[in-house]
């Protein structure tokens, strides 16, 4: 057969025939060039929605076609249909009704994808026509399927009108009516549900109907239930699919037609139902427990599902029922059964995670009666939650270590979230059970480690902790008395086992802040944190734990800190953890020396600094490679981290939530901070570094790095390094211009610009990153956008610290206006953000800068010529309240400035956009001048007027805002 190339090439509407279509698709399956496949693709899309279609899709469904070919014929059908609606005259609608069924019946016993395709096209006319064209609709389709007919046989008529019924709900989910109809198709359909219960039962009850009809019934009914069929509507036909369980045939489908039904959100309303169906769930607890014995997964699965689905949608409605609280807590104690599984998740049974969340719905439903009532629900549940953290305990646990290396990397990790899960349900459980479930475990904790008699498993001891440290990691412990004894029974633990080595670690971790309380018992911990430091095995426990207590005990841990730096200082020096691990060691370490006097950290600092500076001097020696580089970036990163939380002014913790930065309460002790004196010791090598790799962002970024950290957290006390550092920088950004400079820069800005002492060092260097980056602007800034951004941010803070920097003779004012708003033009969002920020800054100063003034006054029509055309399509939706900022600052700084460039900036036709009218733009500035006072209704009209301008007002995209 030939290739058919021109059918593909010129899709002219002439060519939309049977036999090209044939061609066509001959093409897309067997052609093996894939630049003919998809040309073949595209046509076939054009052809399906051709006026043609109409012709050939009858044809394409010839007996004597292959069913790829048939199949497409029946896809073209649907297109039309459910697409094209509003094309088929009404005179038409009864022929094609006719001609649909017939297909079906002829196709009730040919290929079965063509015959749901027919069924999807017919189900798609149905949502059309109803009620008012084709009333009864459903009922039609039973009657003419269950006539005698065609010569096809009843079993293969009955399969097709089973289809038919189960694809129709499937066809009103997805279809694309209109709302109003959607509801009126919605109404017809549940009204039709009277023709479709009855077959179905029929069919399900009787003793000679197949097993393939029989599984046919059941998704039919899962179907129809998705349509919110009231739960007392399909009551028998749920009890049948419960009947249905014991055969393996139908399990699967009589489980999932269960699960629709029950997990309705309509069905709470039916109480007396729901009553009925807990007894026959509890009835299956005898399949359940041979199923678990006979190790089949998919059955307990299946009814664990079932048992789930009543109890997590229904608590409540079973709760409020106080005549039957025996059943529902039969039923529950039967969820309970399953959180126990026998087995090790995910290897030997994976339906134990799916109870956890009823867990949390029950226990949520209790809690939110009222102190009475729920009093007397925790008499009755109290002792089921202490039984379910044994459970769940048990289910944590790891297998035996020989088994556990048989499982692949896949399974270890199922495992892993699975423990964070039954983590999360401990920690929500706390809430009810409170501090017994603490003194609980402790007592099951310190029988296992005290019975000499019985020798444990590793496995027990490591659940015991874990349940210890899923509370105490997020929940306030402080006030528990058995942490003592806890922390006393750890160093009696026989760590011979990673998993219970990591757990054991995490344990002291999350006990931080209680050991910062009552540091007497730092002694017994301490050791073994210090200890697991050297093993590669438990790098990510054992440094981060080490890192939590540097944090919350510095000021208890002077009198260890010689031998934290000495363990500290062997590991990086053999290198055992990973780069992330060091770096986070380096973070404890500065914790640990800030609460030490001033020499005793210069001392530190000395000895754990000097390797690596011996090191870093020999790499500047040599000539830039690969992997020298990542040798330096490492260094430059445990210096950087290390400077990041070396603090030595004692500071106010109380504010250390966030929410404002730390208060410094004392003052600094006298002398340079020692974070200075290494910085001014190794000033001379950075810059020898840098003289030799000023081409490679990711090496200036971590010198950047480096006096980020130390700026941020010494503040004021990085004094004497500004004028060295304001230096180095401008040459660094004079030579290569890179944003991590100008990110620094700013940093300086914020806190130097404003101290008389160091305004010229700080005024120097800004003018100079800011006529370098103007000229950078002048021979195209588009391929730095991230230069333009911190560019922005540095001029916007600038503004913000110290305004007289724009006083200057050197500064050019109206050039970095300009830029400004080239730069509102960029198609990165952040960049356009840190812009609109800037202009936020600078309109306040219109009144107190001159400069400043005269360019507003100049120039300020740019500005808001440039904001019109970002809001009117040019810019992305989500900066409209940037630009809203904008505008709000002109209106409250330059009003009657404003008035006028609005009308001049709007008055050229098709300016922001085509899709808005003279009115509109009008209305869109009066709104605009009329609001000085209410930003929030400024960003309102800008957000209805950049719909307007993008022809999405009134769309669901504009739903979305």
């Amino acid at each position: 057969m030939e290739t058919p190339g021109r059918i593909a090439a010129t899709p002219d509407a002439l060519d939309f025939t049977v036999e090209n279509v044939e061609k066509a698709l001959h093409q897309l399956y067997y052609d093996p060039n894939i630049e003919n496949k998809n040309l073949a693709q595209k046509w076939l899309m054009q052809a399906q929605v051709s006026p043609q279609a109409w012709q050939f899709c009858w044809a394409l469904l010839n007996p004597d076609k292959v069913p790829e070919i048939q199949y497409f014929g029946a896809s073209a059908l649907h297109t039309k249909i459910s697409r094209y609606w509003s094309d088929i005259p009404t005179d038409q609608y009864e022929s094609l009704k006719t001609q649909l069924f017939s297909q079906i019946a002829c196709f009730s016993s040919g290929s079965k994808m063509v015959l749901t395709r027919l069924c999807v096209a017919l189900a798609s006319l149905a949502l059309n026509t109803m009620p008012e064209a084709w009333p009864g609709a459903v009922a039609e389709m039973v009657r003419v399927f269950q006539e005698e007919g065609g010569g096809v046989d009843g079993r293969a008529r009955c399969l097709a009108l089973l289809e038919l019924l189960t694809v129709l709900p499937e066809e009103f989910q997805t279809s694309r009516l209109p709302q109003y109809r959607k509801g009126q198709v919605r109404g017809a359909l549940g009204r039709e549900w009277g023709s479709v219960c009855p077959l179905l039962q029929q069919l399900l009850r009787r003793t000679d109907s197949p097993g393939a009809v029989k599984a046919r019934v059941l998704r039919c009914l899962s179907s129809w239930v998705l349509l919110d069929v009231p739960l007392s509507e399909s009551e028998g036909l749920v009890h049948d699919c419960f009947s249905a369980l014991p055969d393996p045939e139908l399990f699967d489908t009589a489980v999932e037609a269960i699960v629709n039904a029950i997990s309705q959100p309509d069905s709470q309303r039916y109480v007396n139902t729901l009553l009925k169906l807990v007894p026959q769930v509890l009835a299956l607890q005898e399949q359940l427990r041979e199923a678990v014995q006979n190790g089949d997964m998919e059955t307990c699965h299946g009814i664990c599902r079932i048992a789930v689905t009543l109890g997590e949608n229904h608590s409540r409605t079973l709760l409020e029922q106080v005549d039957h609280w025996q059943s529902f807590l039969a039923l529950v104690n039967m969820i309970m059964f399953c959180t126990g599984i026998p087995g090790h998740y995910p290897v030997n049974e994976t339906t134990s995670s799916l109870t956890l969340t009823f867990w949390y719905t029950l226990q949520d439903e209790i809690m939110s009666f009222e102190s009475d009532k729920q009093a007397v629900y925790l008499q009755v549940y109290r002792p089921v939650y202490f039984q379910l953290v044994d459970v769940l305990l048990h289910k944590a646990q790891f297998p035996s270590d020989q088994e556990y290396a048989s499982w692949s990397s896949d399974e270890k990790e199922q495992f892993r979230i699975y423990r964070v899960d039954i983590s999360d349900t401990l920690m929500y459980v706390y809430e009810m059970l409170g501090a017994e479930l603490l003194s609980n475990l402790y007592d099951k904790l310190g029988r296992l480690l005290t019975n000499a008699e019985q020798p444990t498993s590793w496995q027990h001891t490591e659940a015991l902790l874990y349940g210890f440290q899923s509370i105490a990691e997020t929940i306030d412990v402080n006030y528990s008395d058995v942490i003592p004894g806890l922390i006393g029974l750890i160093p009696r633990i026989n760590i011979n086992n990673v998993q219970l080595a990591d757990t054991v670690m995490f344990t002291i971790g999350a006990l931080a802040e209680w050991l910062a309380d009552h540091p007497v018992m730092l002694s017994s911990v301490l050791p073994l944190v210090l200890q697991a430091l050297g093993n590669p095995d438990l790098s990510v426990s054992s440094v981060s734990t080490l890192k939590k207590i540097c944090r919350e005990c510095k000021y208890d841990l002077p009198p260890y800190a010689t031998n934290i730096v000495a363990v500290s200082q062997e590991v990086l020096i053999k290198q055992i953890h990973k780069t992330s691990q060091c770096m986070w060691l380096m973070q404890a370490l500065g914790f640990l020396l800030s609460a030490l006097p001033v020499e005793d950290i210069l001392r530190n600092l000395h000895s754990l600094i000097t390797p690596y500076i011996q090191q870093l001097e020999k790499l500047a020696d040599e000539t830039p490679n690969p992997s020298n580089k990542l040798a330096i970036i490492h260094i430059l990163g445990l210096l950087s981290n290390l400077f990041t939380t070396l603090d030595i002014s004692k500071q106010d913790d109380e504010s250390a939530d966030g929410s404002a930065p730390p208060v410094k309460t004392a003052p600094p002790p006298p002398g340079p901070n020692p974070v200075v004196v290494v910085l001014q010791q190794v000033f001379a090598l950075i810059q020898t570094v840098l003289s030799k790799w000023l081409n490679d962002s990711q090496v200036v970024e971590a010198v950047c790095a480096i006096f980020e950290k130390s700026v941020k957290t010494l503040l004021h006390e990085f004094a004497p390094m500004v004028s060295q550092l304001s230096e180095m920088l401008g040459q660094m950004y004079s030579t290569i211009p890179q944003a991590s400079a100008l990110d620094l820069t700013r940093q300086m800005v914020h806190i130097f610009a404003s101290e008389t002492d160091h305004f010229p060092p700080i005024k120097a260097l800004f003018e100079l990153v800011t006529s370098v980056t103007l000229s950078i602007f002048q021979q195209g800034p588009r391929d730095h956008p991230d230069i333009v951004d911190s560019f922005m941010q540095l001029q916007a803070q600038a503004l913000k610290r110290k305004p007289d920097l724009f006083l200057s003779e050197s500064l050019d004012v109206k050039a970095v206006f300009h830029c400004g708003v080239l730069s509102l033009k960029f198609p990165e969002a952040p960049t356009v953000k840190s812009t609109c920020l800037f202009f936020t800054e600078l309109l306040p100063h219109c009144s107190d800068v001159p400069p400043l003034a005269r360019v507003v006054q100049e120039d300020g029509k740019l500005l808001v010529q440039a904001v019109l055309e970002g809001i009117g399509g040019g810019a992305s939706r989500s900066l409209m309240d940037q630009f809203a900022e904008v505008l709000f600052c002109l209106n409250k700084h330059c009003f009657s400035l404003l008035a006028v460039w609005l009308k001049e900036a709007l008055q050229p036709p098709g300016f922001p956009s085509t899709r808005v009218t003279v009115e509109q733009k009008d209305n869109f500035s009066q709104q605009i001048l009329r609001e000085r006072v209410n930003k929030r209704r400024v960003k309102d009209i800008v957000k209805e007027f950049t719909l307007l301008c993008r022809g999405l007002h009134g769309t669901e995209y504009a739903a979305e805002y």
